[in-house]
């Protein structure tokens, strides 16, 4: 079956579902936001317990490192299936990728906030629309703006995220189907695109970064300073 066959089937596959594409990615999106509070994220405490002697660019380095290793994993597992005939399934394969990856990232970027000293202000909730957001947009979060980060929780800024993830759903859904091409290219899309991810993200809170002797593990970085 040509790329193009394979496209169409899944495209197919959505159809018969009685979803259009559009209404498709935005139930991913949908997804990302319900799975999104269920991410577990090292508080700075603990990453600081688990690389012993490491300065943050290092710490960066190392979960920026573990993240491209997990989420070229799952794309060497949707490039594998796309080798091979596509069956009903194929869209459910495509959404456990979307939302593996995702999860990984949020994890990843969550994570380089705390290190950097950037931690937003709040309990989960708030911190979570906040990580997606950054997720969303590929920057850092700027956690000296309250204002920001509350109006993110309002009907209106709930409905704009959702609008934001459908945007980079689609965006991203040629590299996130690699057609024809295999496991080893599949996991280097997602190896390259996370990288992409952190450096983006890591520029923006450099930026402001809190000087790590200032830090006071577990505090909001807008506290620290």
């Amino acid at each position: 079956m040509t790329g193009a066959g394979r496209l169409n089937a899944v495209k197919r596959g959505v159809r018969k579902g009685g979803e259009s594409a559009g209404a498709a990615i935005g139930r991913i999106a949908d997804l990302i936001v319900q799975v999104a509070p269920r991410v577990p994220v090292r508080d700075l405490a603990t990453l600081r317990a688990q690389f012993p002697g490491l300065g943050p660019e290092e710490i960066a380095d190392r979960l920026v490192a573990g993240a491209s290793r997990a989420t070229a994993t799952v794309g060497a597992g949707i490039g594998a299936a796309a080798m091979m005939p596509v069956p009903p399934a194929m869209f459910a394969e495509l959404t456990a990728e979307i939302t593996g990856v995702a999860a990984i990232e949020m994890k990843l970027v969550a994570e380089l906030h705390e290190v950097y000293g950037r931690r937003p202000p709040g309990g989960l909730s708030r911190r979570t629309t906040a990580y997606l957001t950054a997720w969303t947009e590929e920057r850092g979060i700027e956690v000296t703006s309250p204002s920001s980060l509350d109006g993110a929780l309002s009907g209106r800024m709930k409905r704009e995220l959702r609008r934001q993830i459908m945007k980079r759903l689609v965006r991203d859904l040629p590299s996130l189907v690699p057609f024809m091409v295999g496991a080893a290219v599949g996991a280097s899309v997602n190896r390259r695109d996370t990288r992409k991810l952190a450096e983006r993200v890591r520029k923006d809170l450099r930026a402001k970064q809190i000087p790590w002797d200032r830090l006071t593990p577990g505090a909001p970085g807008a506290d620290a300073s």
